[in-house]
């Protein structure tokens, strides 16, 4: 097949027509712009709807209706945009109500700025809003591996009825690359014993989150720990480079990682016996992987453009079996390769910026 020059943002808006979306509402954000500008015009062509809704809150109460309807849906904001859907969001997780949504993450607090940030961990991965809930999470680090995800999103948000989210950034999204413009075979999920299709031939049906009968929430609640428990043992993904010699290991994700293998390699080519794990599930997050490569390394550090995320989870999955330490960038700084490679080289002197975690 032969590969397109395509930008981030269009790339996941044109995988999600490709994967069958065919309702979108979302409303104006810098670094995720194109995704909607993109949609605009190409949604209405396959016969599908675009809503550029009054706000944020408008537009994921329009996913949520849509949804409920047995449509294949998706919403995109930045940072303070999906702050502003997560209430929505804690609804969908709980009514289990397949979508996608798509965060293109900027530096904050607050509004922050516009550049890349990977800010919006905690957001993603412990449920942002209210209550017992997770979003299966994609990490992308690639133009292309945005498009594939965004397609496999789709296909896992019906598979498991729960929103799914692609977590990027402004530095991933506005990039432009060749890709390839796969599509696998879409698999057809039967949604005729949930959605809201009209009560002419069938008893009515709600789809709700509000459960006040006695023990009724924690049952449903039980029920949404075993689709998550699920994930963990089938969902798990993360790739590896230069980690069958390693003692040290970089863990890092999205941008950080892409820009963190740059350095790994120069320092493997330094004689530096160093590799790196990616996670591209932040949640289900690699644990166990994390956790064997913990008996085995003397030290891991952890790369992320935040004040310092991920590093906990990496912590819990080491649990003191080796040091772990941090380099974080805060605020949406352009993070270089030679940044990196020079934090990596020198990460016991640099305790300013890498600090070892007790």
């Amino acid at each position: 097949m032969n590969k397109i020059l395509m930008k981030g943002n269009e790339a996941i808006a044109e995988a999600a027509i490709q994967a069958g979306m065919k309702f979108y509402a979302g409303y104006p954000i810098t670094p995720q712009n194109e995704i909607p500008e993109y949609l605009s015009k190409r949604l209405p062509e396959v016969g599908g709807v675009f809503i550029q809704a009054e706000s944020e809150t408008a537009a994921i109460n329009m996913i949520y209706g849509a949804s409920a309807c047995g449509v294949r849906v998706m919403t995109s904001s930045s940072s303070p945009g999906i702050s502003l859907k997560l209430e929505a969001i804690s609804y969908m997780a709980g009514a289990e109500l397949p979508a996608v949504i798509v965060n293109i993450m900027r530096g904050g607090p607050g509004l922050g700025n516009i550049s890349g940030s990977q800010a919006d961990y905690f957001q993603a991965v412990k449920g942002g809003g209210h209550g017992d809930y997770h979003l299966l999470v994609y990490a992308p680090f690639s133009v292309q591996e945005l498009w594939d995800y965004t397609i496999r999103a789709f296909e896992k948000a019906d598979e498991w009825r729960n929103p799914v989210m692609i977590l990027g950034d402004g530095m991933i999204a506005q990039m432009m690359e060749p890709i390839i413009q796969r599509v696998p075979e879409l698999k057809v999920y039967d949604k005729s014993s949930w959605t809201l299709t009209g009560a002419k031939e069938r008893p009515p049906r709600v789809i709700r989150t509000l459960f006040l009968g006695e023990g009724v929430l924690e049952r449903h609640n039980w029920k949404l720990q075993g689709k998550y428990k699920q994930w963990k043992e089938k969902e798990v993904k993360y790739e590896t480079y230069f980690i069958d010699d390693a003692e040290i290991i970089v863990v890092a994700f999205g941008s950080a990682a892409r820009i963190s293998l740059s350095a790994v390699r120069k320092l493997r080519q330094e004689g530096i016996k160093i590799g790196l794990l990616r996670p591209i599930t932040l949640f289900p997050f690699p644990e166990e992987p994390i956790r064997q490569l913990a008996g085995e390394v003397e030290k891991f550090i952890v790369v992320e453009f935040n004040a310092g995320q991920m590093v906990e989870d990496v912590k819990l999955a080491v649990n003191g079996r080796a040091e772990v330490y941090l380099y974080g960038r805060p605020g949406g700084n352009i993070v270089t390769p030679e940044d990196v490679y020079e934090a990596l080289s020198n990460y016991t002197a640099t305790e300013k910026v890498m600090i070892p975690l007790k």
